[in-house]
């Protein structure tokens, strides 16, 4: 005999736990796949991120590079040699210059606001692909192409560009030497295009180029003789 209370049957039960595991399925990967979306955008940004503080701490060197012509003629008492440098060089392009960007980190430290610069590609430490390095030597010496610590400013570089606006010829080249005298001898380029290529972070297998200008402010080499009128 019947009680007359109604109730849900096994059927009925198996029935709204099946729904409700297909709309908890649903919510779970829409819920997934924002995360991952956002993991993703995030990883974007950041390289981006990179990238452009990259570029624009390149411009801001360039901007303060500078040659001078005091050096000893002596050679065996030359104790600092700068130089305005850039060609292509292994995977891309090399400059190396000499700049008044250094900043001290220290009280009373026995440095200057000169240094030594470079930026060139090189392969990356682990070996996986390549890598945009800044070289800094905060104490120039005579050799301005080598020396001081390096350090990585940007990974998975495929190209890096560099070209020099020669305003005696009113055209760009892709070599400086402030060494040469059938060059550039003590004077700089009225502006420096940079171009670097890396691969797209949206598909590997693509690539992205970001470009940028740097203007030196010392377009000629100093020169701090004191002339006497007579």
């Amino acid at each position: 005999m019947r009680d007359g209370r109604k109730g849900m049957t096994l059927i009925e039960i198996m029935v709204a736990i099946t729904i409700l595991a297909i709309v908890s399925t649903v919510i779970f990967g829409g819920f997934s796949t924002t995360m991952r979306n956002k993991t993703r955008l995030e990883e974007m940004a950041d390289r981006s991120h990179v990238i452009r503080v990259a570029m624009e701490r390149m411009v801001a060197e360039l901007a303060q590079a500078y040659v001078s012509i005091q050096v000893n003629p002596n050679p065996a008492l030359q104790t600092m040699n700068t130089c305005f440098i850039g060609g292509r060089s292994g995977r891309g392009h090399r400059i190396d210059f000499t700049s008044f960007s250094h900043r001290r980190l220290y009280r009373d430290a026995h440095e200057s606001d000169q240094n030594e610069l470079s930026y060139f590609v090189t392969e990356h430490p682990d070996g996986d692909g390549y890598v945009l390095a800044r070289r800094e030597d905060n104490r120039p010496d005579e050799d301005p192409q080598s020396g001081g610590t390096t350090m990585i400013l940007v990974e998975d570089v495929l190209d890096f560009e560099v070209e020099y606006f020669d305003l005696a010829t009113g055209e760009w080249t892709d070599t400086w030497d402030t060494r040469e005298i059938t060059a550039q001898p003590n004077r700089l380029p009225l502006q420096v295009k940079i171009a670097l290529t890396v691969e797209d972070e949206r598909a590997p297998s693509d690539r992205r180029t970001y470009m940028t200008r740097a203007e030196p402010r010392n377009t000629w080499a100093l020169n701090h003789a004191i002339y006497i009128a007579r």
